[in-house]
């Protein structure tokens, strides 16, 4: 290790937040899962998830604010857009023997690839890429909700409310699919109207299962919409190849899902994470992993 004996791993992505204590010899002492966050959402209530996880870590391992010293923080999370962002939040973790942050993409893919070379598709709540090639990182697409997230479940989500609505005002295809949603609104375009002001992208990705399981259903506007989805991961999966990545892990809550609609050509770079997002935090904070087929460290 780089500083300290022990070190915390947090990865905190828009829907969920896992936090894990290792020590020198890449042991797992404890872990901590807890609600997700976005700094680019809400950056103090992100950050609010971070630190209380990092404490209920330090709790578990009954860690006296004595200890934290020894201690090194690695943090990935959902929002960072740069250096700027990163200053903030090592920032806000004082009293630990060091403290560095990133984008949860990059701990995500130093996770899958455990320190080497590779490439990482998030198709969660957001979408995004990340692809390492020669130890260098290049991020794809993260722009957040209004200006990206194509092939996340708020996408999916987003796009079989608009389509719902579309078919309520007659100017796009009634189907099973849509004539679901506009129930669960009350058959009423004012009371979708009232939810989206306040609806978070995981409240429209909520409504992602329903879209898998009525185009598997054969619901043409349902298989219209999965297949818009499955593009979008192909795409930034190639985008990672043209890169230079021979190997992508797909991560999120749409990898299951999605993998059947995606190209055979996508399909045959995919390989299984070596390790997970937290752990990759724990790379980043210059931490030990216990040794895998594959791993660099």
């Amino acid at each position: 290790m780089q500083a300290g004996r022990l070190t915390i791993g947090v990865y905190c992505g828009a829907s969920r937040c896992h936090a894990r204590l290792r020590d020198a010899g890449g042991r797992a002492l404890a872990e901590a899962q807890g609600a997700g966050g976005n700094l680019y959402v809400d950056f103090d209530g992100a950050l609010a998830t971070i630190l209380a996880q990092i404490e209920a870590i330090c709790a578990k391992a009954g860690l006296a604010p004595a200890d934290r010293g020894e201690v090194a923080l690695g943090i990935g999370v959902a929002g960072l857009s740069g250096r700027d962002d990163a200053a903030r939040v090592e920032a806000r973790c004082s009293g630990y023997a060091s403290a560095r942050a990133a984008n949860d993409a990059v701990a995500g893919c130093l996770g899958a690839h455990g320190g080497g070379d590779g490439a990482l598709v998030i198709a969660g709540t957001g979408s995004a890429a990340i692809a390492r090639v020669d130890g260098r990182e290049t991020l794809i697409g993260g722009r957040g909700f209004l200006l990206g997230d194509d092939g996340s479940t708020a996408r999916v989500g987003a796009e079989a409310i608009r389509a719902a609505l579309r078919a309520r005002d007659g100017v796009g295809p009634a189907s099973p699919l849509t004539d679901e949603i506009m129930r669960r609104f009350g058959h009423d375009p004012r009371v979708a109207t009232q939810w989206a002001l306040t609806a978070k992208p995981a409240g429209y990705g909520a409504f992602m299962p329903l879209v898998f399981e009525r185009a598997a259903a054969g619901d043409a506007v349902a298989k219209t919409i999965v297949e818009a989805a499955a593009r979008a991961i192909d795409a930034l999966i190639e985008a990672t190849r043209a890169l230079g990545a021979r190997r992508v892990a797909l991560v999120g809550g749409m990898t299951l899902p999605i993998t059947p609609y995606l190209a055979d050509s996508s399909r045959a770079l995919l390989r299984d994470p070596l390790y997970d997002d937290a752990d990759g935090a724990i790379l980043i904070a210059g931490g030990t992993l216990p040794a895998v087929d594959g791993a660099v460290r």
